[in-house]
């Protein structure tokens, strides 16, 4: 299957509950038309470099996925015949890819930046306090 992520615009005046309906409509777009959904990234809302369709700020979602080539087609007719999504932009990442594979590779990456957050969230903790003290002596307080 070929490997492809699909990053689109929400417009950003929608409820809460319309967000959600536009994110799972196109993961759902997706498994039926026998693909598999990798990862779904919700960047949240955040301001567009330029106004699009004058909106200046936009619901960022990054939708990873693989499928046969006709799938891009459909998902791309049905982000431009929906008034809530502002842009769109999709990018084939690979010809042939085994998406159990890329599943477990995106787990695994999720495991390794967790840890290393905890990791580094500690240690940043421990450094602050010493930097703490170091300023207390220097600033005579």
């Amino acid at each position: 299957m070929r490997y492809y992520e699909t990053l689109y615009l929400i417009n950003p005046n929608l409820a809460d509950e319309d967000y959600r309906d536009v994110v799972n409509k196109y993961n759902s777009l997706v498994e039926k038309n026998k693909g598999v959904v990798i990862r779904v990234d919700e960047w949240g809302k955040k301001t567009l470099a330029y106004e699009i369709k004058k909106f200046d700020k936009g619901y960022y979602v990054l939708l990873q996925y693989c499928g046969e080539p006709g799938l891009t087609e459909k998902l791309q007719r049905e982000l431009r015949l929906d008034d809530r999504v502002i842009k769109y932009q999709t990018v084939k990442l690979s010809d042939s890819e085994d998406p159990e594979a890329l599943k477990a590779r995106v787990e695994e990456d999720k495991s390794k930046a967790t840890e290393s957050t905890e990791t580094a969230g500690e240690t940043g903790t421990e450094e602050e306090i010493e930097t703490g003290k170091n300023n207390e002596g220097e600033n005579g307080v």
